[in-house]
């Protein structure tokens, strides 16, 4: 059994403290929400993992798959006016090759809705994908 986990040992030995790991996830996911912000929801589609579900209040149900999450992104309406945003009270919590982001967001203008996220990360070969998406309603603010 050691003999299967020998090759591991470097991954471990290079693998991110939990400080450094909650600041890459929360830089990953600012970037992101910048770029949807200016109305391009691309930036997650880039740090999304192929099998990743996505979860919000306007669904009637998850959406699984990363190509399935392009679609529903790209039926969007373009253009407009950008919707600066705050990332609000973010916590990371790791545990081995897994990290679960919580936040809450809001715009900055003040305007509604306001938001609860989490976001759960795994650490792949090439990087921090999402790998499940949860946005919820803050009450009593939902909309009507």
């Amino acid at each position: 059994m050691i003999e299967l986990l020998l090759p591991l040992l470097p991954l471990v030995a290079q693998a991110p403290q939990s400080p450094d790991v909650a600041a890459t996830i929360i830089a990953m996911e600012r970037a992101a929400l910048d770029q949807s912000d200016r109305l391009d929801a691309s930036g997650f589609l880039k740090i999304s993992d192929p099998g990743v579900v996505y979860i919000d209040p306007g669904l009637e149900q998850p959406i699984v798959g990363l190509e399935n999450l392009r679609t529903y992104y790209g039926s969007f309406a373009v253009g407009g006016t950008p919707t600066p945003g705050e990332m609000l009270n973010a916590q990371v919590q790791v545990v081995g090759d897994t990290a679960v982001l919580t936040f809450s967001y809001r715009r900055k203008d003040g305007k509604e809705p306001r938001w609860n996220a989490t976001e759960v990360y795994h650490r792949t070969r090439d990087g921090w994908r999402i790998v499940h998406t949860h946005w919820s309603y803050i009450k009593p603010q939902a909309p009507r």
